[in-house]
């Protein structure tokens, strides 16, 4: 196994000295270079075997002296992401929005990743990806799509994620409704009508539900739109590796900005939009009233875990567009390109069309 050189996220090889990287497709470090290739040394347990942090004990600032380390972060100036800052590099291209990063943040004690989805997609199966999604898009124009194929090569980045475990319990009260309907007779021009009328009959209820989250996946990270990242899920977590920094070389990784207390807020927020519809179920019937609602929540744990993504920003007639591709299943989000030449073209079609058509039927 090479040995990591100044940067933890550098492995030089020892045949010629130059710098490995994570190949995707073959799921070891290679140096392109001289072609030597090197295995991971991963031998550690699955998914479900992946060690989690205690929630309490990190909002105490009692994490372990081994789950955090002092990392150095250059931070965009425009959309706000912060990535780790390569040993002897000052500066740098934002991935995200292509924005000169010069400002270094310094450094800072940041909880340790846990665990990993290494990258699956080479950038070429990436960039590929990217440009189909583009061509599958009406109205973008073509100057983009050529520019995307021809443009500046994707950067991998390591997108950080916090995951939060619970088990919770929760007491309810409320109503369950039943629809029923009724003949009525009721006078109409004088003369008696049977009205058929729906009304609801409410019976109050009281009961019970648990439920266990599993790896409930906030985003860490603010530098891209919630959209963009919400749009490159599912992500199948069953391929979560323990960290290793090998599975980082060649690609760049972000620094988390959302704090635990934060993150914690999201998760909680879905845990109860997830516990409202457990006690409707529970209370059953037509209709479902909630009135009160307890949820106790116990053992809660945690992992800071890095997701593998795809990024490219375009400069094209003084706009720049941002793409991101996820690099586990090559699921694509971008902005919305529009040619404003297309749509006039479409709109004098359908009224050519149109006048067309009034005039045959004319």
């Amino acid at each position: 196994m090479p040995r990591s050189s100044r940067s933890e996220h550098r492995f030089p090889c020892d045949q010629c000295g130059a710098d490995f990287r994570f190949s995707p497709s073959e799921g070891r470090l290679v140096c392109d270079h001289c072609g030597q290739s090197a295995k991971i040394d991963d031998d550690g347990p699955g998914p479900d075997g992946i060690a989690e942090n205690d929630f309490l004990a990190a909002l105490n600032a009692k994490t372990p002296q081994a789950e955090a380390e002092n990392i150095d972060r250059l931070k965009c100036p425009n959309c706000g992401a912060e990535l780790e800052l390569d040993l002897g590099a000052h500066a740098g291209e934002c991935p995200f929005c292509a924005t000169p990063m010069v400002t270094d943040t310094g450094p800072q004690r940041l909880i340790k990743p846990r665990a990993v989805i290494p990258f699956a997609l080479e950038e070429r199966e990436a960039q590929k990806a990217m440009t189909d999604w583009l061509g599958g898009l009406w109205f973008a124009p073509n100057g983009l799509r050529n520019h995307a194929r021809k443009g500046r090569r994707m950067q991998g980045v390591y997108v950080p994620y916090w995951t939060f475990d619970a088990d919770t319990q929760s007491r309810y009260s409320g109503a369950r409704g039943m629809v029923v309907r009724e003949n009525n007779r009721v006078p109409r021009n004088g003369q008696p009508r049977t009205v058929r009328a729906q009304k609801i009959r409410w019976t109050p209820v009281s009961g019970h539900v648990a439920r266990f989250f599993d790896d409930i996946l906030v985003l860490a990270a603010t530098s891209l739109p919630k959209s963009y990242t919400d749009a490159l899920e599912p992500w199948n977590l069953s391929a979560l590796r323990p960290y290793h920094p090998e599975y980082l070389a060649g690609f760049r990784a972000e620094g988390y900005t959302m704090d635990l207390s934060e993150g914690y807020d999201e998760a909680r927020a879905r845990m109860d939009r997830a516990i409202r519809h457990d006690v409707r179920l529970d209370i059953g019937g037509d209709r479902q009233r909630i009135e009160t609602l307890d949820t106790q929540v116990r053992g809660v744990t945690f992992k800071h875990v890095l997701l593998p993504v795809w990024t490219a920003a375009y400069k094209y007639r003084g706009k720049t567009y941002r793409f991101v591709v996820n690099g586990q299943t090559g699921r694509v989000r971008g902005e919305r390109p529009w040619s404003a030449w297309k749509i006039a073209l479409a709109v004098l079609l359908a009224a050519g069309l149109g006048y067309l058509a009034a005039f045959w039927q004319g």
